[in-house]
């Protein structure tokens, strides 16, 4: 009997993650394919990929970014809207935008020799009368949420290896493969720490 409940325990890890990874899948396409109403499967998340990429294209023109602008200061005046807008578009941006703020993972000093993996997302607290500060933002494990704690400097240290990884790992709870250091240790976190 226990031999057999470790074949069913093998056979859900290897059945577990794709059976979710594709049933969020599905879930997408149809949901997506639902708003057009178009009856081939995945034809509608498609012509999603192809508008975002048309948007993008034509958002980098001269005349469009000066649209966006226009547009971007209207919502910024508007209440619940701005607060709604700014928050989504700067976690869009801390991600893939041009103002990228996960790509400095850091390991930090939490309790004596214990540490926290992290990303720096600003480098001076100063406005805030926090020199020698700086922000550090702590994904959570499988979830979705994360805390951000404004530490020394001094207790921050940069890990060369690749943001994707690091992150994988943190929301992983640490199951993933540990990430590759990509070059020596020796690099400071922020401008100017020893």
């Amino acid at each position: 009997m226990r031999r057999i409940l470790g074949y069913f325990l093998r056979g859900l890890v290897f059945i577990a993650p794709v059976a979710i990874t594709v049933y969020v899948i599905v879930v997408i396409f149809t949901t997506i394919d639902g708003w057009f109403g178009i009856p081939i499967p995945g034809l509608g998340f498609l012509l999603t990929l192809v508008l975002i990429t048309l948007v993008g294209f034509v958002g980098s023109t001269f005349l469009a970014r000066s649209f966006l602008a226009m547009f971007d200061r209207l919502l910024e005046r508007l209440p619940f809207v701005r607060f709604l807008y700014s928050a989504t578009k700067d976690l869009v941006n801390a991600f893939v935008g041009e103002k990228r703020r996960f790509d400095q993972p850091v390991s930090v000093r939490v309790l004596g020799e214990a540490r926290a993996l992290g990303f720096v997302t600003q480098k001076s607290l100063n406005s805030l009368g926090l020199e020698g500060f700086v922000g550090v933002y702590f994904p959570q494990s499988y979830n979705f949420a994360g805390s951000l704690l404004l530490v020394p400097a001094r207790d921050v240290e940069r890990i060369p290896a690749s943001s994707s990884d690091v992150m994988a790992f943190i929301v992983s709870g640490g199951v993933t493969d540990v990430p590759k250091l990509t070059t020596p240790t020796s690099t400071p976190a922020v401008p100017g720490k020893a």
